[in-house]
């Protein structure tokens, strides 16, 4: 990647939203957890909880280019109806404070890239 040494970083993954990748402590990972017919995507902020577990950044614009695009049952190679509520609830409490819902929407990079 340009400029940046992501060995000395860690392990890197790729926002399922923005599909821009990062250092894995940048970003947000959740698993599916079943609850009968449906998954519910459960945060995992310690990266500990056991299963297939899928990353995206703690902001609400790659978490609605994630639902837009049904990005979380491919990610965790669910079929079925994902319950995105905990997740989003979690992306919501993490948001810095003084942050508008406009300035979250405004893309993270060139969409022409």
């Amino acid at each position: 990647m340009r400029g940046v040494d992501f060995s000395s970083a860690g392990p890197v993954r790729t926002c399922i939203g923005c599909r821009l990748r990062a250092p894995a402590t940048e970003l947000l990972r959740f698993i599916a957890v079943e609850a009968g017919d449906i998954f519910q995507l459960q945060p995992d902020p310690d990266r500990r909880l056991p299963g297939r577990g899928a990353h995206v950044h703690s902001e609400p614009a790659c978490f609605a280019q994630a639902e837009r695009r049904r990005a979380f049952g491919r990610a965790l190679r669910l079929t079925g109806v994902a319950d995105t509520g905990l997740l989003a609830e979690h992306i919501r409490a993490v948001m810095p404070r003084g942050t508008t819902d406009d300035e979250a929407l405004a893309p993270r990079h060139d969409p022409a890239r």
